[in-house]
């Protein structure tokens, strides 16, 4: 049962990339460019197929839930590991992603979003070794976790709006003179909402995954103290995660103040949540595949 949850989950979001890699080449074939040319909007061509692939995603959304509520609580022990924190944060992401399509025209960005989601769900096959956490069942503890996953998907599709706007920025003022570089990707920025459009999602994105980072901070301070004894417990994770809330907070208070936008933005973004990866994911990595490799050779 496990294994055909495994199967439909990623095909489900391997059909939905090739159907929106369709729909990128009927939309970019409207687009006409050059000088006194028009151009359509973002997405124009692709309204017909909207709401089926809308419902599409919402069942694999469902049925990768499923899989990880499966996978991840058994009885009354909880297994965990960086694959399966990468697989939970890929289905918040596209869970999020999923509700904001509805307010803003992102049809294109599903080229980016489905095959990260269809490889991400396949990680805990490839990256068995896990924690088996048998105080899963404590409902801070449960608290905690739902809400630190939410915090992460929030993130990582901040992150991954990020990394697109970067690019289209690069495009939209290149290094030399001179027309914009040609080939796909450059064309499907032709289909993607506007960067104030995206920039504006972006900062939305931020400043719910921030409240949700306050709130993990919290609620962990509480899980620890109904634990372990103490409210506090210093390690990499604590570490990590404060300088992530700090770093973000960074971004939202230059945004407010400053009016950062563009590349500074941008970049303080992306090394905000390199640095919240670190304080599970990556760390995880290491002691999970990196140093248990180390010690079987």
């Amino acid at each position: 049962m496990t294994i055909l949850l495994y199967a439909m989950t990623a095909i489900l979001y391997a059909g939905l990339a090739v159907a929106s890699w369709q729909g990128y080449r009927r939309d970019a074939a409207l687009v006409i460019d050059g000088a006194g040319g028009a151009r359509m909007p973002a997405g124009a061509g692709s309204n017909a197929l909207h709401w089926p692939l809308q419902g599409v995603l919402l069942v694999a959304l469902v049925v990768h839930g499923v899989l990880l509520h499966q996978t991840i609580f058994r009885a009354d022990s909880m297994y965990f590991g960086f694959a399966y924190a990468l697989s939970a944060m890929l289905w918040l992401s596209v869970g999020i992603y999923w509700i904001e399509s509805f307010f803003f025209p992102l049809d294109s960005l599903r080229i980016l979003v489905m095959p990260t989601a269809s490889l991400a769900c396949l990680m805990p096959l490839l990256f068995a070794d896990n924690r088996i956490l048998s105080f899963a069942a404590n409902p801070v503890f449960k608290l905690h976790f739902i809400i630190a996953n939410m915090a992460y998907g929030l993130f990582a599709l901040a992150a991954l709006h990020a990394m697109l706007m970067l690019y289209a920025e690069r495009q939209l003022h290149p290094a030399r003179a001179g027309e914009r570089s040609g080939g796909w990707l450059t064309r499907w920025l032709d289909t993607l909402p506007p960067l104030l459009t995206l920039e504006k999602l972006l900062f939305r994105l931020i400043g719910a995954g921030f409240v949700l980072l306050t709130l993990t901070l919290v609620s962990g301070v509480m899980f620890s103290e109904t634990l372990f004894g103490r409210a506090v417990r210093i390690d990499h994770k604590t570490v990590f995660a404060v300088i992530s809330w700090v770093m973000f907070g960074a971004v939202l208070v230059g945004r407010q103040l400053y009016g950062w936008r563009g590349k500074v933005a941008l970049r303080w973004v992306l090394a905000s949540f390199v640095t919240l990866l670190l304080a599970y994911v990556g760390s995880r990595f290491v002691l999970e595949v990196v140093l248990h490799r180390m010690t079987e050779r």
